[in-house]
């Protein structure tokens, strides 16, 4: 795939990230992870919640004074089970933390990292030359800061390329969502009686 292609591509995959937003994508990445990898922990949480429900409502029913031992047994075993739940619940959130953190270095590697990356090894290559004389004295701005003299850098084709992707975005943000209409003010009329 040709450079000019190759940039497009990446400042599109960039911006419809920053579109979609990292936020959903982790959330969505982490409801995956969690379904396939740790079933098991979410089946156990699941079961724990039920028992403990189950228990607070037994020892809500159970009369402290009349059947102590009872109670007290349950009360054990609802502590027993609060203790374990809390637990889960701690590495079941460390998990998430940690999956957040390696989640958001993936997304800037592939997004950032890679346009500086892209950026930085073909900073003397053109993407594409402009024809001679087009814009006069200001085509060195094009080649900024290290492709050809009459060509477009990289920087700039990526620049151009994100502003397009962008105008395009709003325009389509603009036809899918109704404009709402704009109140004008309107004048009233008084009317004032002379004597």
């Amino acid at each position: 795939m040709s450079i000019i292609f190759t940039i497009f591509a990446l400042v599109f995959v960039t911006e419809l990230i920053s579109w979609i937003g990292k936020s959903v994508l982790l959330e969505f990445a982490w409801d995956l992870y969690s379904r396939i990898l740790m079933n098991a922990s979410y089946a156990r949480q699941r079961q724990l919640k039920a028992e403990l429900l189950t228990g607070k409502k037994e020892l809500l029913q159970t009369s402290a004074q009349d059947q102590f031992a009872k109670w007290a047994k349950l009360r054990r075993t609802v502590d027993k089970g609060l203790a374990e739940l809390e637990k889960l619940n701690g590495e079941l959130a460390s998990s998430k933390t940690a999956f957040s953190m390696k989640f958001n270095t993936l997304m800037w590697v592939f997004t950032t990292g890679l346009s500086f990356f892209v950026g930085w090894w073909y900073r003397k290559a053109a993407v594409f030359y402009l024809p001679p004389g087009w814009l006069g004295p200001l085509g060195w701005w094009m080649a900024f800061p290290f492709a050809p003299k009459g060509s477009v850098s990289v920087g700039v084709w990526q620049m151009a390329c994100r502003r397009v992707i962008k105008v395009g975005e709003r325009t389509v943000k603009n036809m899918i969502a109704p404009s709402e209409p704009v109140a004008v003010p309107v004048e009233m009329k008084t009317s004032s009686k002379s004597s």
